[in-house]
């Protein structure tokens, strides 16, 4: 007498074959992928919002002799006699920002513009402590006390303390998703995300904001990496690359968003239109399905068959006689299941949960794959150094500074779609290959260009009399490499989530995230390298995209191939 089959006895159904039956991306799909690229958006905003939250605003000394205490004017004539600082070649006057020049006379009781002339202060300066800011602009700089020099290392540490929560959230997140699910785990991140940013909003001294900071970065980097897993796993082998790119495209407007803090100049307004909208998305429990893949590959194909008949229903598509025959049986068994059976499966749903170790073990005991992945964690670093290295030197730009993040943000859009293209045109390992190699050439590039308007050499003499000409050309080559390095990490994300075995994809995307979090580490020093050399940033980011884009050259392509649902489909990629 046969032993009836066990649900998990039933050979893994290949989803990907399913997608051609009821649609790669029909109107189930667009629906779905829309609803996860919402959240998105804020959790762009909110990865970045601390550079205005915790930006130093532009202000100087209070002359109590020379300004009007009621209303104080940042730009008077009479700045440059009363405080010190600098002027550049344009004849702009920038005042330091905590001493002032020594008054001669301080019998003055009425603050009057006439009575400041040179002959009123001496050459010795002063530090002071009350100041007149440029603009409405608020930060944690005034709320608690944090100007001058002593305090900037306490802004900088905002930037490393959300890092440091994006490494334990980028990693956490990734485990958490391929043991419980892609859907809890998204929801999860999303509203904690939303509950922390509203504490940052809400912080009633410094460390009370590091700590909201840290949590909210958790959050926040579990969004974007959870929505590219849902969204690649959902669709089928010819839309996947649409998927990701598109993905990213929210992202980059999410965080164009951040020039808002024009119009929201209080820091605390800023974080709190930022974090509540998200809270909306508690709705996707009942409007976002779990990840079918995962289902698949956990051996839920009870629910994964309901929601490809939900998926087939929506898409106005029909199902084949063999497809439905296969779901009926497992329904069948699953009713006619006897309480040893039940036990059974049981303990094989335990013993699923070591699969991910499993998984991760075989990895680590091939050579093919090891090799593979060292090179995608070089990749991922470099890319995380030079992407926000460039950011970092954004500031460098001039004009309005809402405006100039704005601009540096959107110019990643057509860096997404220039990865789009290369993706379908080149292939995974050329399109990876090419966005960093056109980084390197325009970040060398405009080293030299830089160099040549220091040193006055071959190029200098033909700017000689127009520096804006220079300027411009220095602005145009660092808006290509960021082009450049913004395709390189829209298809390293699809190459990297087409290179890992069903079972550990999300863990694996989020090991290589965490990894470049690591990088990004030590974007915010490496401008430090321009008081030794003025190019020598550039060219550091040059010589590292070009190393990067030759060495990727040695991975295997992926287009148009199968998800790989094991290690050993993984290894045999390429062969």
């Amino acid at each position: 007498m046969s032993t009836p089959t066990s649900p998990a006895s039933v050979p893994l159904l290949d989803f990907d074959e399913i997608l051609t039956q009821i649609g790669e991306f029909g109107r189930f799909q667009r629906r779905n992928y829309l609803l996860i690229c919402l959240p998105v958006l804020f959790a762009a905003a909110n990865s970045l919002s601390y550079v205005f939250t915790a930006g130093a605003p532009t202000y100087r000394c209070l002359v109590p002799a020379c300004d009007s205490l009621e209303a104080p004017d940042y730009g008077a004539d009479w700045v440059s006699i009363a405080v010190p600082g600098r002027w550049n070649k344009q004849g702009h006057f920038t005042p330091d920002t905590c001493y002032k020049f020594v008054e001669n006379k301080t019998d003055l009781e009425i603050p009057s513009s006439e009575q400041c002339t040179a002959d009123n202060f001496t050459t010795y300066t002063e530090r002071c402590w009350q100041f007149v800011y440029d603009g409405c602009e608020r930060t944690i700089v005034q709320e608690w006390g944090l100007q001058c020099q002593e305090n900037l290392w306490k802004l900088a540490f905002v930037g490393t303390t959300h890092f440091a929560g994006l490494v334990v959230g980028t990693a956490l997140s990734g485990y958490l998703a391929d043991r419980f699910g892609r859907k809890h785990v998204f929801l999860d991140c999303i509203v904690f995300m939303a509950l922390t940013g509203v504490g940052q909003a809400l912080a009633w001294d410094y460390i009370s904001f590091l700590v909201f900071v840290f949590l909210n970065a958790v959050g926040t980097s579990g969004v974007y990496p959870l929505a590219f897993i849902i969204g690649v796993e959902m669709v089928g082998p010819r839309k996947r690359e649409m998927s990701s790119i598109v993905l990213n495209y929210f992202y980059a407007v999410g965080e164009a968003l951040l020039g808002l803090a024009f119009f929201l100049p209080n820091w605390r307004n800023l974080q709190l239109v930022l974090s509540l909208p998200p809270l909306v998305c508690v709705g996707y429990f009942w409007l976002v399905p779990e990840s079918v893949r995962w289902l698949l590959a956990r051996d839920r194909r009870e629910q994964a068959g309901t929601i490809i008949r939900k998926v087939a229903k929506v898409n106005r598509r029909d199902i084949s006689v063999e497809l439905m025959a296969s779901f009926k049986q497992q329904e069948l068994e699953a009713q006619g299941v006897t309480s040893e059976e039940i036990a059974a499966d049981i303990t094989l749903v335990e013993q699923k949960d070591d699969q991910i170790w499993v998984a991760v073990k075989q990895v680590l005991s091939s050579h093919i794959l090891m090799g593979r992945y060292a090179i995608m964690l070089f990749v991922w670093a470099v890319n995380a150094i030079v992407y926000y290295g460039l950011s970092l030197n954004a500031t460098s730009l001039s004009g309005n500074k809402y405006l100039n993040f704005t601009l540096v943000c959107l110019v990643e859009i057509p860096g997404y779609s220039l990865a789009w293209v290369f993706l379908r045109r080149l292939g995974r390992r050329w399109a990876l290959s090419g966005s960093l190699l056109l980084c390197s050439v325009t970040c060398v590039a405009s080293g030299f260009v830089t160099m040549a308007q220091s040193e006055w050499i071959w190029i200098g003499a033909f700017f000689k009399k127009s520096w804006i000409c220079a300027n411009w050309l220095v602005v145009s080559l660092f808006l290509i490499g960021k082009l450049g390095i913004t395709s390189s990490f829209a298809v390293i994300y699809t190459y990297t989530a087409e290179m890992m075995p069903t079972v550990i994809r999300s863990g694996g995307v989020g090991v290589m995230s965490t990894f470049a979090r690591f990088g990004a580490m030590l974007a915010p020093f490496v401008p430090l390298l321009a008081s030794y050399y003025e190019p020598l940033p550039l060219l550091l980011f040059g010589a590292t995209s070009l190393v990067a884009g030759l060495v990727s050259l040695l991975l295997p392509e992926t287009f148009h191939k199968k998800l790989p649902d094991t290690v050993e489909e993984a290894i045999a990629l390429g062969k």
